[in-house]
């Protein structure tokens, strides 16, 4: 069932003012003397509201709202052991645009259009964006809209009889909506596509598709090998991909514990300014997969929904979040507590864009050592765990995570 728990954490903000203000009446005074009582007393409402953002450690008078805290669990949002395995943190790669000497003052936010219940289901879906997103990946594949059936994931009456009999049996009540489809999909001879809510587009190739001989696409390539096959794909499905300036992104590098490297491959939009490449890199994608033989098997296009931008907010230096970082602010899966600056290896400046992240912003995502040691034996790998502490300047945040000691605190 969608029983997977999701929780707010949501500020309250108390809407009971002076009212007797509103209705006090006083004596007729010279208006020179008024306007200066007035002032006077303007100056100081403003120097006790300034005293007290200062004093709770916001910035006075930001047109900015401040962002709720949805740290713990439900920010991870049920994933495993974040860890990375390798000899030296260097082998780590990625092309994040992001720089730390780039002198980044401010970064978006974006609200994410969706939201979830207790039940695992969402409100706010969408299904013309995703139907027009359906169609528009199938013309870029060369197929013809006008040709397609379009259908979704919602369960036959039959299957919606069994589960609500299943239900019924353990004395509950099918929750309302809870047969509501959650994608759209397209079956042709050659493809199958399928849009979710978040406005992820999957295509499963059918059959797969070899690449021409001389390239070595699968998930123990080399780098070199990877970034071969990368320029081969940004050609042959340059439409697929739809950039006007596609960057390649073989990330990854890590170890398994049985010592074989892997990468993965993507493309984002490189041209723009610093914020937008920063922006598409982490948000508008498009990812190839090789299958255990080699082949393009699935390919994953990411188009979420942006609309929704808060503000551009202050973010801080990569040096305060270490100093955040050794202070215990931040959230990670990583069952053991932040050992100490020494092992501090790496940091990178991304966006969470899990599907349950109820808002889109910027973290600093720690790589460090794990002393524990990598579950690789004897191999000599090191164990990078991964910790994240908020980008964005505290004074725009209702509270700041604090790791409790738990997996997935």
């Amino acid at each position: 069932m969608k029983a997977e728990q999701f929780s707010e954490a949501l500020g309250e903000i108390n809407g009971a003012y002076v009212e007797g203000a509103a209705r006090y009446q006083s004596k007729p005074k010279p208006q020179g003397v008024l306007w200066t009582r007035l002032a006077a007393a303007a100056c100081l409402a403003l120097a006790v509201c300034a005293a007290v953002a200062l004093w709770k450690g916001r910035a006075p008078q930001t047109e900015l709202p401040l962002l709720p805290g949805e740290w713990g669990k439900d920010s991870i949002g049920g994933m495993g052991y974040e860890g990375y395995m390798a000899f030296d943190v260097s082998e780590l790669v990625s092309a994040n645009p992001w720089r730390e000497d780039s002198g980044l003052a401010a970064l978006p936010v974006y609200k994410n259009p969706l939201t979830w219940n207790e039940m695992h289901m969402a409100s706010g879906t969408d299904f013309e964006a995703m139907r027009a997103l359906l169609l528009d990946t199938a013309a870029r594949l060369g197929l013809d809209p006008d040709t397609l059936t379009v259908t979704d994931d919602a369960p036959d009456e039959e299957t919606k009889k069994a589960i609500t009999e299943k239900i019924h049996s353990v004395g509950d009540e099918v929750p309302e909506g809870y047969f509501d489809p959650t994608a759209v999909r397209v079956e042709t001879d050659g493809f199958s596509i399928e849009v979710d809510q978040s406005l992820t587009v999957r295509i499963d190739f059918k059959p797969p598709v070899s690449l021409p001989e001389g390239y070595n696409f699968s998930y123990h390539s080399t780098y070199e090998e990877m970034a071969a096959a990368a320029e081969y794909l940004k050609t042959a499905y340059a439409g697929l991909i739809g950039f006007e300036n596609p960057q390649a992104d073989i990330s990854g590098g890590d170890y398994n514990i049985y010592a074989e490297r892997s990468f993965n491959l993507s493309f984002f939009e490189g041209g723009g300014s610093e914020t937008e490449q920063i922006v598409n890199y982490n948000f508008n994608r498009a990812a190839f997969y090789p299958n255990d033989e080699g082949k393009l098997f699935i390919a994953r296009v990411y188009r979420p929904d942006l609309s929704q931008k808060v503000g551009d907010y202050p973010i801080i230096s990569a040096e305060k979040a270490r100093e955040l970082l050794l202070e215990g602010h931040y959230i990670t899966t990583v069952p053991y507590e932040m050992p100490g600056a020494e092992y501090v290896k790496k940091v990178e400046l991304i966006y969470r864009t899990g599907t349950y992240e109820q808002y889109y912003m910027p973290y600093y995502r720690f790589y460090v050592e794990v002393p524990e040691g990598a579950p690789g034996g004897d191999t000599g790998l090191n164990d990078y765990g991964a910790y994240y502490v908020p980008a964005v300047d505290g004074a725009y945040l209702e509270s700041m995570p604090t790791w409790n000691g738990s997996f997935n605190g």
